[in-house]
């Protein structure tokens, strides 16, 4: 993070709420430890991508430690339809940089999801 102070306590407060929920405690602990059947399977989703050529947005912390950029190599080498930006932040890039990546959000979607055709 560039600023501490850009992550709000509440946000932390929210999540913390949410994983005292009863029984959350056995799926975090069963979602982390399937984690490990995770990495087998990337070489068919990376030819689903090379494959389907689907429109993707990817916004990153370059100073994410938890999921570091690297792991975006295989998405700019499969895909020609990719947008990337790196952002000068970590893993909770959301909480510094929301209005900037909401906007690419919104400009990927008006440009890569069809829109209806209206009556006249």
């Amino acid at each position: 993070m560039r600023d501490l102070e850009a992550i709000s306590p509440d946000g932390w407060m929210h999540d913390q709420a949410e994983m005292d929920r009863p029984g959350n405690k056995d799926i975090q602990l069963e979602l982390f430890y399937s984690y490990g059947s995770n990495s087998p399977l990337y070489p068919s989703w990376q030819q689903y991508f090379r494959d389907n050529q689907s429109p993707m947005l990817i916004v990153w912390g370059k100073n994410d430690q938890i999921i570091p950029a690297a792991g975006t190599e295989p998405y700019k080498r499969d895909l020609k339809n990719l947008e990337f930006h790196l952002f000068d932040t970590g893993h909770f890039a959301l909480e510094e940089d929301l209005a900037q990546i909401g906007s690419l959000m919104m400009a990927f979607l008006e440009k890569s999801v069809p829109q209806p055709v209206k009556a006249r």
